[in-house]
């Protein structure tokens, strides 16, 4: 079967939920994000962060960015070796089928690699020295252990719509809602890709679960994404928190 682009559809296959390790630049890029925009100002939410160095950075430039990932349970040197074994597998897998990506951020397989293991290095060192009961917390989705209208960025990248099962529609609306809970009133939820693996499709049914949001408190956009790396992920969803809603 071939893909929009006339290419035989790439297969993907990944057991388990993959620890990132992106960079703030692709953060920005995936996302949209403008260096001197007031969402940046912070409080800012990294959700299924990983080791991405996107919360470090931000941390580093005195913004208040954190981050929750179950996997922040795990001692640094464990994460360090998690991310390092992640980093080596992806790569492998894309080398099977890169000529289905579009490389027009990263160049090559090779700086897409040293991308990666530059974020970690940052990620890690901020995540041994960090206050880390107070920047990265071992929490995941549907439930956040933070209060209601706290930030006014929320991210959640590669988790969401990524993986089509084992995670049911029913976790995706559960998972929008309690991103939603937590931003603030005038702020954004940004969540990329809008695909599932194995074969890179669109989300099923995601314009059915969007309506079911509370709509007249949300606007709801598919708004274009600087990081067109995966063939059919031109674009992110961005979940706008009207003004003077305070939503539960």
């Amino acid at each position: 079967m071939n893909d929009v682009h006339g290419k035989e559809q790439p297969r993907y296959e990944q057991a388990g939920t993959a620890m990132t390790c992106r960079s703030y630049a692709e953060y920005a890029a995936m996302f949209d994000l403008v260096e001197d925009s007031a969402a940046l100002q912070g409080p800012v939410l990294d959700v299924a962060g990983g080791a991405s160095s996107f919360t470090a950075q931000l941390c580093d430039a005195g913004v208040d960015a954190v981050a929750a990932d179950p996997r922040y349970a795990l001692p640094p040197e464990q994460m360090l070796r998690e991310a390092e074994e992640e980093i080596r597998t992806s790569t492998a897998k894309l080398e099977a089928v890169q000529e289905h990506f579009e490389w027009s951020y990263y160049g090559t397989l090779q700086h897409h690699e040293r991308m990666r293991q530059e974020s970690l290095k940052r990620f890690i060192r901020h995540y041994r020295f960090a206050a880390r009961t107070e920047v990265y917390l071992p929490a995941s989705l549907p439930n956040l252990p933070f209060a209601d209208n706290r930030f006014a960025l929320v991210v959640c990248s590669h988790f969401l719509f990524l993986y089509g099962d084992p995670f049911t529609v029913e976790f995706h609306e559960q998972a929008l809602r309690e991103l939603i809970r937590v931003c603030r009133s005038g702020g954004e939820v940004h969540v990329y890709p809008l695909i599932s693996l194995p074969h890179f499709h669109a989300y099923p049914g995601l314009d059915e679960l969007l309506e079911r949001l509370l709509q007249d408190e949300v606007e709801v956009s598919r708004v274009r994404s600087r990081l067109p790396f995966i063939l059919g992920s031109e674009t992110q969803l961005v979940l706008r928190k009207k003004a003077g809603s305070d939503i539960r």
